[in-house]
C-alpha cells in the first residue's frame, strides 16, 4: 500500500491509499487544503484536529449542496424526458388547411385597362393645361 503525503493548512501527513488510488488523493488532500486555506485566513492559527474537522464540515457542505442540486437536475430532467415521450407518442396534428386568394385574369387584364384610361386622361388633362 503505497504512502503519500499530502498537505493541508500547511501542514504535512502522511496517508496510505490503494495502488492507482495516489492521484485520487492528492485531488482530495488539495480540496481540502482549499477549505483549510480559508479557515487560516479566517480565523488565524488554530490546533490540527479543529483545521480538519472544520475544512471537513466545509467540504460536507459544499457537497450536501451538489447533491441537492443534482436531485433537483435529475427531477428536471426526469420531467423533460416524460413530456419528450409523450410529445413522440402524441398524434399527428391534424394539416392545417390554407386557402390563398387566387386574383382571376380577368381582374388584371381590367386592372390594366383602367390604368392606362387613368393615364390617357393624365395626358389629355395635361395637354389640355398647356394651351
Amino acid at each position: 500500500m503505497p504512502e503519500v503525503t499530502i498537505k493541508i493548512g500547511g501542514r504535512n501527513f502522511e496517508v496510505a491509499c490503494q495502488e492507482g488510488e495516489e492521484e485520487f488523493l492528492h485531488s482530495a488532500a488539495r480540496m481540502l487544503d482549499d477549505e483549510a486555506q480559508v479557515l487560516s485566513d479566517q480565523i488565524g492559527r488554530m490546533p490540527e484536529a479543529r483545521m480538519l474537522l472544520m475544512a471537513g464540515l466545509l467540504l460536507a457542505d459544499k457537497t450536501a449542496a451538489v447533491e441537492d442540486r443534482i436531485g433537483t437536475v435529475e427531477a428536471e430532467l426526469q420531467a423533460a424526458r416524460a413530456e419528450i415521450e409523450m410529445l413522440r407518442n402524441a398524434p399527428q396534428p391534424e394539416p392545417e388547411r390554407v386557402e390563398v386568394p387566387v386574383i382571376p385574369a380577368s381582374v388584371t387584364e381590367t386592372l390594366a385597362e383602367l390604368a392606362a384610361r387613368a393615364e390617357a386622361l393624365a395626358a389629355e388633362v395635361e395637354d389640355r393645361a398647356k394651351s
